[in-house]
Protein backbone atom coordinates (compact mmCIF):
# COMPACT_ATOMS: atom_id res chain seq x y z
CA UNK A 1 0.00 0.00 0.00
CA UNK A 2 2.70 2.11 0.90
CA UNK A 3 4.84 1.37 -2.35
CA UNK A 4 5.81 5.33 -3.69
CA UNK A 5 5.16 3.85 -7.44
CA UNK A 6 2.03 2.02 -6.78
CA UNK A 7 0.52 5.31 -4.38
CA UNK A 8 1.07 7.35 -6.81
CA UNK A 9 -0.80 5.34 -9.73
CA UNK A 10 -3.61 4.92 -7.63
CA UNK A 11 -3.94 8.51 -6.23
CA UNK A 12 -3.52 9.27 -9.73
CA UNK A 13 -6.47 7.35 -10.89
CA UNK A 14 -8.70 7.64 -8.16
CA UNK A 15 -8.54 11.73 -8.58
CA UNK A 16 -9.37 11.21 -12.15
CA UNK A 17 -12.07 9.05 -11.00
CA UNK A 18 -13.99 11.51 -9.13
CA UNK A 19 -13.18 14.36 -11.46
CA UNK A 20 -15.44 12.34 -13.57
CA UNK A 21 -17.98 11.53 -10.88
CA UNK A 22 -18.35 15.74 -10.29
CA UNK A 23 -19.64 15.91 -13.92
CA UNK A 24 -16.06 17.62 -15.59
CA UNK A 25 -14.57 14.81 -17.78
CA UNK A 26 -16.96 12.64 -17.27
CA UNK A 27 -15.76 10.52 -19.85
CA UNK A 28 -11.94 10.25 -18.51
CA UNK A 29 -13.47 7.97 -15.42
CA UNK A 30 -13.25 5.15 -18.19
CA UNK A 31 -9.08 5.23 -17.00
CA UNK A 32 -9.13 4.90 -13.56
CA UNK A 33 -9.36 0.44 -13.66
CA UNK A 34 -7.12 0.21 -17.25
CA UNK A 35 -4.32 2.51 -15.07
CA UNK A 36 -4.47 0.66 -11.94
CA UNK A 37 -3.88 -2.24 -13.91
CA UNK A 38 -0.60 -1.07 -14.49
CA UNK A 39 0.78 -1.75 -10.40
CA UNK A 40 -1.69 -4.26 -9.31
CA UNK A 41 -4.59 -7.26 -11.13
CA UNK A 42 -7.41 -6.31 -13.01
CA UNK A 43 -9.71 -7.70 -10.45
CA UNK A 44 -7.75 -6.32 -7.33
CA UNK A 45 -8.12 -3.21 -9.32
CA UNK A 46 -12.03 -3.28 -9.39
CA UNK A 47 -12.50 -4.90 -6.38
CA UNK A 48 -10.16 -1.45 -4.51
CA UNK A 49 -12.65 0.89 -6.63
CA UNK A 50 -15.85 -0.08 -5.59
CA UNK A 51 -15.66 1.71 -2.24
CA UNK A 52 -14.81 4.98 -3.65
CA UNK A 53 -17.25 4.55 -6.39
CA UNK A 54 -20.02 4.01 -3.90
CA UNK A 55 -18.85 7.25 -1.82
CA UNK A 56 -18.37 9.12 -5.05
CA UNK A 57 -21.86 7.76 -5.93
CA UNK A 58 -23.78 8.97 -2.95
CA UNK A 59 -22.44 12.39 -3.23
CA UNK A 60 -23.01 12.73 -6.91
CA UNK A 61 -26.69 10.91 -6.17
CA UNK A 62 -27.31 13.52 -3.05
CA UNK A 63 -26.21 16.29 -5.68
CA UNK A 64 -28.36 15.97 -8.47
CA UNK A 65 -31.16 13.73 -6.30
CA UNK A 66 -33.71 16.11 -8.08
CA UNK A 67 -32.47 15.89 -11.78
CA UNK A 68 -33.32 12.15 -13.21
CA UNK A 69 -34.75 11.34 -16.14
CA UNK A 70 -36.45 8.38 -14.53
CA UNK A 71 -38.22 6.76 -17.91
CA UNK A 72 -34.61 6.56 -19.04
CA UNK A 73 -33.19 4.91 -15.93
CA UNK A 74 -36.04 2.14 -16.33
CA UNK A 75 -35.36 1.12 -19.89
CA UNK A 76 -31.33 1.20 -18.82
CA UNK A 77 -31.40 -1.05 -15.75
CA UNK A 78 -33.01 -3.95 -16.49
CA UNK A 79 -30.42 -4.91 -19.11
CA UNK A 80 -28.05 -3.40 -16.83
CA UNK A 81 -28.86 -6.32 -14.37
CA UNK A 82 -28.79 -8.80 -17.03
CA UNK A 83 -25.35 -7.94 -17.95
CA UNK A 84 -24.06 -8.10 -14.64
CA UNK A 85 -24.86 -11.44 -14.03
CA UNK A 86 -23.49 -12.32 -17.55
CA UNK A 87 -20.10 -11.34 -16.04
CA UNK A 88 -20.44 -12.51 -12.45
CA UNK A 89 -21.09 -15.95 -14.32
CA UNK A 90 -18.02 -15.80 -16.53
CA UNK A 91 -15.93 -14.45 -13.70
CA UNK A 92 -14.81 -17.97 -12.61
CA UNK A 93 -13.47 -18.92 -15.87
CA UNK A 94 -11.87 -15.51 -17.09
CA UNK A 95 -8.26 -15.05 -16.84
CA UNK A 96 -6.41 -12.52 -15.63
CA UNK A 97 -4.82 -12.03 -18.79
CA UNK A 98 -8.49 -12.08 -20.70
CA UNK A 99 -9.50 -9.34 -17.90
CA UNK A 100 -6.43 -7.14 -19.34
CA UNK A 101 -7.56 -8.31 -23.25
CA UNK A 102 -11.51 -7.02 -22.31
CA UNK A 103 -10.27 -3.49 -20.49
CA UNK A 104 -7.88 -2.81 -22.82
CA UNK A 105 -10.56 -3.45 -26.03
CA UNK A 106 -12.97 -1.95 -23.89
CA UNK A 107 -10.74 1.66 -23.65
CA UNK A 108 -9.72 1.30 -27.06
CA UNK A 109 -13.25 1.56 -28.59
CA UNK A 110 -14.23 4.22 -26.21
CA UNK A 111 -11.19 6.50 -28.05
CA UNK A 112 -12.04 5.26 -31.45
CA UNK A 113 -15.73 6.17 -30.63
CA UNK A 114 -14.51 9.88 -29.32
CA UNK A 115 -12.26 10.21 -31.89
CA UNK A 116 -15.15 8.79 -34.99
CA UNK A 117 -18.41 10.38 -34.68
CA UNK A 118 -20.45 8.00 -34.75
CA UNK A 119 -22.98 8.61 -31.98
CA UNK A 120 -23.67 11.92 -34.16
CA UNK A 121 -25.85 9.73 -36.22
CA UNK A 122 -27.95 8.83 -33.70
CA UNK A 123 -28.73 12.24 -32.73
CA UNK A 124 -32.49 13.12 -32.49
CA UNK A 125 -33.84 9.82 -32.13
CA UNK A 126 -36.38 8.77 -29.29
CA UNK A 127 -35.20 6.75 -26.29
CA UNK A 128 -35.80 3.60 -27.52
CA UNK A 129 -36.44 0.49 -24.99
CA UNK A 130 -34.71 -1.83 -27.13
CA UNK A 131 -31.75 0.27 -27.76
CA UNK A 132 -31.40 1.08 -24.21
CA UNK A 133 -31.56 -2.60 -22.88
CA UNK A 134 -28.94 -3.23 -25.13
CA UNK A 135 -26.86 -0.57 -24.10
CA UNK A 136 -27.47 -1.10 -20.39
CA UNK A 137 -26.23 -4.73 -20.52
CA UNK A 138 -23.32 -3.66 -22.58
CA UNK A 139 -22.45 -0.98 -19.54
CA UNK A 140 -23.81 -3.52 -16.63
CA UNK A 141 -21.24 -6.10 -18.09
CA UNK A 142 -18.09 -3.89 -18.53
CA UNK A 143 -18.96 -1.75 -15.53
CA UNK A 144 -18.89 -4.98 -13.78
CA UNK A 145 -15.32 -6.33 -15.07
CA UNK A 146 -13.77 -2.57 -14.99
CA UNK A 147 -16.28 -0.26 -14.27
CA UNK A 148 -16.16 1.07 -17.13
CA UNK A 149 -19.78 1.34 -17.67
CA UNK A 150 -20.21 4.92 -18.37
CA UNK A 151 -18.84 4.84 -22.36
CA UNK A 152 -21.33 2.60 -23.38
CA UNK A 153 -24.60 4.44 -21.22
CA UNK A 154 -23.12 7.63 -23.00
CA UNK A 155 -23.54 6.44 -26.63
CA UNK A 156 -27.02 5.75 -25.70
CA UNK A 157 -27.95 9.03 -23.82
CA UNK A 158 -25.94 11.71 -25.53
CA UNK A 159 -27.81 11.63 -28.58
CA UNK A 160 -30.75 12.64 -26.37
CA UNK A 161 -29.66 15.88 -25.83
CA UNK A 162 -30.90 16.00 -22.29
CA UNK A 163 -29.83 19.02 -20.05
CA UNK A 164 -26.75 18.74 -18.43
CA UNK A 165 -28.16 18.53 -14.97
CA UNK A 166 -30.50 15.52 -15.90
CA UNK A 167 -27.80 13.99 -18.30
CA UNK A 168 -25.62 13.74 -15.15
CA UNK A 169 -28.63 12.93 -12.52
CA UNK A 170 -29.54 10.37 -14.67
CA UNK A 171 -25.89 8.76 -14.59
CA UNK A 172 -25.40 9.49 -11.13
CA UNK A 173 -28.43 7.18 -10.33
CA UNK A 174 -28.02 4.60 -12.13
CA UNK A 175 -24.45 3.50 -11.95
CA UNK A 176 -25.24 3.92 -7.72
CA UNK A 177 -27.44 1.10 -8.19
CA UNK A 178 -25.14 -0.69 -10.66
CA UNK A 179 -22.16 -0.33 -7.88
CA UNK A 180 -24.54 -1.37 -5.51
CA UNK A 181 -25.72 -4.50 -6.92
CA UNK A 182 -21.88 -5.95 -7.31
CA UNK A 183 -21.51 -5.94 -3.69
CA UNK A 184 -22.56 -9.22 -3.32
CA UNK A 185 -20.97 -11.04 -6.53
CA UNK A 186 -17.55 -8.88 -5.87
CA UNK A 187 -17.48 -10.34 -1.97
CA UNK A 188 -17.90 -13.64 -3.09
CA UNK A 189 -15.33 -13.50 -5.55
CA UNK A 190 -13.07 -12.50 -3.10
CA UNK A 191 -12.47 -8.82 -4.56
CA UNK A 192 -13.27 -7.11 -1.43
CA UNK A 193 -10.63 -8.32 0.72
CA UNK A 194 -9.30 -6.38 3.78
CA UNK A 195 -6.00 -5.18 2.15
CA UNK A 196 -8.40 -3.80 -0.64
CA UNK A 197 -10.58 -2.30 1.87
CA UNK A 198 -7.72 -1.42 3.60
CA UNK A 199 -6.35 0.74 0.45
CA UNK A 200 -9.67 2.41 -0.48
CA UNK A 201 -9.95 3.57 2.52
CA UNK A 202 -7.02 5.34 2.50
CA UNK A 203 -7.67 6.91 -0.66
CA UNK A 204 -11.03 7.95 0.22
CA UNK A 205 -10.10 12.03 0.96
CA UNK A 206 -8.54 11.85 -2.64
CA UNK A 207 -11.99 10.68 -4.26
CA UNK A 208 -13.78 13.20 -2.51
CA UNK A 209 -11.40 16.28 -3.17
CA UNK A 210 -11.61 15.06 -7.14
CA UNK A 211 -15.10 15.39 -7.16
CA UNK A 212 -15.02 18.48 -5.04
CA UNK A 213 -11.81 20.15 -7.58
CA UNK A 214 -14.13 18.81 -9.87
CA UNK A 215 -17.14 20.72 -9.13
CA UNK A 216 -15.62 23.89 -8.33
CA UNK A 217 -13.74 23.68 -12.02
CA UNK A 218 -16.49 22.53 -14.22
CA UNK A 219 -17.90 26.00 -15.29
CA UNK A 220 -14.10 27.80 -14.78
CA UNK A 221 -12.32 25.36 -17.35
CA UNK A 222 -11.59 24.78 -20.52
CA UNK A 223 -11.86 20.94 -21.14
CA UNK A 224 -10.66 20.86 -24.35
CA UNK A 225 -6.81 20.66 -24.73
CA UNK A 226 -7.36 18.00 -21.67
CA UNK A 227 -9.25 16.10 -23.47
CA UNK A 228 -6.79 16.06 -26.23
CA UNK A 229 -4.17 15.04 -24.23
CA UNK A 230 -6.35 12.49 -22.27
CA UNK A 231 -8.01 10.96 -25.29
CA UNK A 232 -4.11 9.71 -26.55
CA UNK A 233 -2.86 8.61 -22.94
CA UNK A 234 -5.90 6.28 -23.04
CA UNK A 235 -5.10 4.80 -26.78
CA UNK A 236 -1.84 4.30 -25.74
CA UNK A 237 -2.79 2.59 -22.44
CA UNK A 238 -5.50 0.45 -24.11
CA UNK A 239 -2.78 -0.87 -26.66
CA UNK A 240 -0.56 -1.81 -23.55
CA UNK A 241 -3.15 -3.31 -21.77
CA UNK A 242 -4.38 -5.28 -25.46
CA UNK A 243 -0.67 -6.82 -26.12
CA UNK A 244 -0.52 -7.78 -22.57
CA UNK A 245 -3.59 -9.46 -22.50
CA UNK A 246 -3.06 -11.21 -25.71
CA UNK A 247 0.79 -12.28 -24.49
CA UNK A 248 -1.13 -13.61 -21.85
CA UNK A 249 -4.07 -15.24 -23.34
CA UNK A 250 -1.48 -16.90 -26.36
CA UNK A 251 1.94 -16.84 -25.35
CA UNK A 252 1.90 -17.84 -21.52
Amino acid sequence: MFDPVFLSVAMLAVFLVGLAKSGLLASIGVVGVPLLTLVMPARDAAGMMLPLLLVMDAIAVFVYRRDVDWKIFWILLPGALVGTGVAWALSAVVTEAAVRLVIGIIALLFVLDAWLPLRKKLEGLPPSRGWGTFWGAVAGFTSFVSHTGGPPVQIYMLPLRLPPAIFAGTNAVFFAVVNTLKLIPYFTLGQLSATNMQTSAVLIPVAIGGMLLGVFLVRRIDTTLFYRIAYILIFLLSLKLIYDGISGSFFA
